[in-house]
């Protein structure tokens, strides 16, 4: 488990103390936070990082999974795609499976915390089963640009019994709900295995136990096969660049449970590049993985269609590794356009293959993005930056 103190190097005393004393009015508080998946995914991510750390500033925190069955998850699904403008079935028979989902996860788990975050629209109808005793924070990682409006009023109505709401980014944030709204920005820790420094050594293994040759520039995309990540898009993109700069496609993806939809991508995504000896796909969860891959690309992709921040960005940048993203979601709050990567419509595929092919055709260029990204994250998205945020918030609501 790590410590505040082990980040001392990385952002300095000065910040470790504010935050040590922004916390002293919460020791003690029982903190819950609540979501519905351990694993795949941005919010897992950041919640093994986080919880761990406000118990380590004297918190009680905690952290519990929702259960929920395989037609929850799609029905689950079905929403999430539905926030991020996607056209659904939205049957009375939806409803009843995402509601009494969420009654049933109470008869055998009770809330008698301090403070309760619920993560994303799967818990959100909690709130109305419980006798409610204490301040409800919604936190909510999805692209709520262009929701769908039937889905959207719906679960509004959950919404505005909770005391606060927070988003990834002042874009998602809706003015047809008078609630409290903050923006909390997900963040990336440095030290964990995926975003320490590695060896050569480490490095070359990991290459030749995935297969992964390095004789030709490599473009990746680590995402999870998820069509709001584009992946059959990228396929395509790849495609052009290749006309101009031979080199290598790499998509790095992992399932995750709440993610019904992801076999079927994955299925097609491989029917796609069947029989090609230029695109590797990797359906595998490892963090030393996406480490070595990030560090080794000379381009690092990220061609979402919808995206609530984008973490992969996020490590990537980090790494210095040269990013062409797309100019949606919370991309542009990692990105500034031809300073620390380029941005991109992602249904412009000629222009985003121009970006890539601009930076493999230009090294300097590539280091000089990866140089100005690196410090960009340094100052702005990293786990402690986040930790003083939510210290804030918690202050916020209790007060």
């Amino acid at each position: 488990m790590k410590h505040l103190e082990d980040y001392r190097n990385i952002v300095g005393d000065k910040m470790i103390s504010q935050i040590f004393k922004q916390s002293r009015g919460l020791y003690g508080k029982k903190v819950l936070h609540l979501n519905s998946s351990y694993q795949g995914g941005g919010v897992a991510e950041v919640l093994n990082r986080l919880v761990p750390l406000m118990s380590d500033l004297g918190l009680e925190a905690e952290w519990r999974i929702i259960h929920g069955t395989h037609d929850f998850f799609n029905v689950t699904k079905k929403f999430h795609n539905a926030l991020q403008g996607a056209d659904i079935n939205f049957s009375a028979h939806k409803r009843s499976v995402y509601t009494r989902t969420n009654r049933r996860f109470l008869s055998y788990s009770d809330i008698d915390h301090d403070i309760v975050i619920v993560h994303d629209p799967q818990p959100l109808p909690l709130i109305r089963y419980v006798k409610k005793r204490q301040p409800w924070i919604w936190r909510c990682h999805v692209d709520l640009s262009e929701p769908n409006p039937e889905v959207w009023d719906y679960l509004k109505g959950f919404i505005i019994r909770y005391d606060k709401t927070v988003f990834s980014t002042e874009d998602f944030v809706t003015g047809d709900i008078s609630l409290d709204s903050e923006i909390i920005h997900p963040a990336i820790d440095p030290l964990t295995v995926k975003n320490k420094e590695i060896g050569d050594s480490t490095r070359d293994k990991y290459l030749e136990k995935y297969g992964i040759p390095t004789d030709k520039p490599i473009i990746s995309q680590i995402s999870r096969f998820d069509k709001w990540k584009d992946p059959e898009g990228v396929v395509d993109v790849f495609d052009i660049v290749k006309e101009e700069v031979d080199s290598r496609l790499v998509l790095l993806g992992a399932p995750a449970i709440d993610d019904p939809e992801g076999p079927k991508t994955y299925e097609r995504l491989m029917e796609k590049v069947k029989d090609r000896d230029d695109v590797i796909i990797i359906n595998k969860e490892s963090d030393i993985l996406v480490n070595v891959l990030q560090r080794v690309s000379s381009v690092v992709m990220q061609k979402s269609l919808r995206e609530g921040f984008g973490l992969t960005v996020t490590e990537a940048l980090w790494k210095g590794a040269p990013v062409v993203g797309s100019n949606v979601g919370g991309i542009p709050l990692q990105i500034v356009d031809e300073e620390t990567g380029f941005l991109v419509d992602p249904e412009d595929h000629e222009e985003v293959a121009d970006r890539i092919i601009r930076i493999l055709e230009d090294p300097e260029l590539g280091a000089k993005l990866g140089g100005s990204a690196h410090n960009q994250v340094k100052e702005h998205f990293l786990i402690i930056h986040q930790l003083m945020s939510w210290i804030k918030a918690l202050k916020g609501v209790l007060q």
